[in-house]
């Protein structure tokens, strides 16, 4: 049987159906992962002496009618910034390559314990975009390529995890993002990326680029898919003073629920025209059910700013090894060699200062959101870059746009994308929704709808 393109969901119906193994489902995506994964730079390491383990302990259980829940017996993928255990955890950077950690991350864990199996670590940015590339070679992987046409970028810094998943080498996989790493790989691979309220994962055992802002979330075949995975890994870790104790359940959703969503102001002008179209389309499906104020402006206040000199601060410190002993030059991308340098030279006053004013900038988003149910925006203004070119010579022209990304990541609110339709060279586009902290259930409710009237989700790229 061909599994490759199947939810979460299909999957676990097929393994309480015993139509299929857990070491069938290992076995058969860990030959993906080899054989398909260095096409598109999608793979670091395949962990299959762990894969076989787990799903042979699975299928016991499962045999004994030990179910441990939805993700029992399914196979996944972790960007390679999770610690794994006797498995090098790389951060996509020359300097760590032989790195490994005694333990796993507390996400690798929980999904352990709910029965998921891990078949590889997964491929990105090198240290996250920590040191600042403008640039899809960024990382000892090479390029992440997008399955739909492997001349175009697959999306940083979780460039492994939306390819894997796009190219159905992986159910389901874990990114992160400090500012806009899970929405971009799940816009420019054609899958669904969910973006959760800043505390509400733990990050233990991740690496840290800006440790007040990364977060950690799912990527997959539908935002069915991403809840199911989100409620696994959500919830408090004493190891990780961040979290929050809050766990996550899906929304009901009623059939007569109309939804009032907000337009940022320029969301779709001065962009990709496909873009654009396949957004308003895709408002158009959902139509009965929304209720759409246009031209909404966000609050007028220096998100950009605060953002990158928390990032930039903040790098620094997290990567203070690699500043000292030079070891910066071993990185690949030419830029990500001086990069981090110019941030030693932010000052404690500032980063303090920057830290404060987040404060009430969270306080006058979070009034702005009250307002509507979600945000609504292209998740990005084009499709995916040429692998062969810097980011600014990409698609020269596009001005215009909603820079939400930005702003709800500085001030730490959830998100997703969900793939709407394709644009040029045959590249897919996608709807982002935003909503306010810790209400991933509405996201996740509006993904399922926009999913249950439209078949993008379940498109799949050609792969000989």
């Amino acid at each position: 049987m061909d599994f490759a393109f199947l939810s979460v969901v299909e999957l676990e119906r097929l393994l309480r159906q015993k139509k299929t193994s857990a070491t069938e489902l290992a076995t058969y995506f860990l030959d993906r992962l080899a054989r398909i994964g260095p096409r598109y730079n999608a793979v670091v390491t395949v962990t299959r002496e762990r894969a076989l383990a787990e799903a042979a302990q699975a299928d016991r259980e499962i045999q004994q009618g030990k179910w441990r829940g939805p993700l029992h017996g399914i196979p996944y993928g972790v960007k390679d910034l999770l610690a794994t255990k006797d498995y090098p955890t790389t951060w996509g950077a020359e300097p760590y390559r032989q790195q490994k950690f005694e333990s796993d991350a507390t996400v690798v864990e929980r999904l352990g314990a709910a029965g998921a199996v891990l078949v590889a670590k997964l491929a990105m940015v090198e240290l996250a975009g920590g040191m600042g590339y403008n640039q899809p070679n960024a990382s000892f992987a090479g390029p992440g390529k997008t399955p739909w046409n492997p001349g175009y970028w697959s999306g940083g810094s979780s460039s492994g995890p939306g390819a894997a998943v796009a190219a159905g080498l992986v159910p389901f996989a874990i990114g992160s993002e400090t500012s806009g790493s899970i929405l971009t790989p799940a816009a420019y691979c054609g899958v669904t990326g969910l973006r959760p309220t800043y505390g509400l994962v733990s990050r233990h055992g991740a690496m840290a680029l800006a440790w007040t802002m990364d977060k950690l979330g799912p990527l997959g075949r539908s935002a069915e898919d991403c809840g199911i995975v989100l409620a696994i890994i959500a919830g408090k870790d004493a190891k990780d003073p961040s979290s929050v104790d809050r766990n996550f359940k899906t929304a009901a959703e009623s059939p007569t629920t109309r939804y009032r969503i907000g337009i940022p102001k320029g969301a779709d002008k001065d962009i990709q025209p496909e873009v654009a179209a396949n957004f308003r389309a895709a408002l158009k499906v959902l139509a009965d059910r929304l209720e759409l104020v246009e031209d909404v402006e966000l609050p007028d206040l220096p998100f950009g700013a605060v953002a990158g000199l928390i990032i930039a601060a903040e790098g620094a410190s997290a990567f203070d090894d690699l500043l000292k002993d030079g070891r910066l030059s071993q990185l690949t991308a030419p830029e990500d060699r001086t990069g981090g340098y110019p941030a030693l030279a932010v000052s404690a006053p500032d980063y303090l200062r920057a830290l404060r004013v987040r404060r009430p900038m969270q306080r006058a988003l979070d009034d702005f959101l009250k307002k509507f149910d979600a945000l609504a925006v292209p998740t990005r203004t084009t499709v995916a870059s040429p692998i062969d070119k810097p980011f600014r010579d990409g698609w020269p022209g596009i001005t215009g746009g909603a820079n939400v990304i930005g702003p709800t990541n500085v001030v730490g609110v959830p998100g997703v994308s969900v793939p709407n339709g394709f644009g040029v060279q045959g590249l897919p586009t996608g709807l982002s929704f935003t909503t306010r902290a810790f209400d991933e259930g509405k996201l996740v409710t509006l993904g399922r709808l926009y999913q249950s009237r439209t078949d993008w989700h379940t498109k799949q790229p050609r792969i000989d």
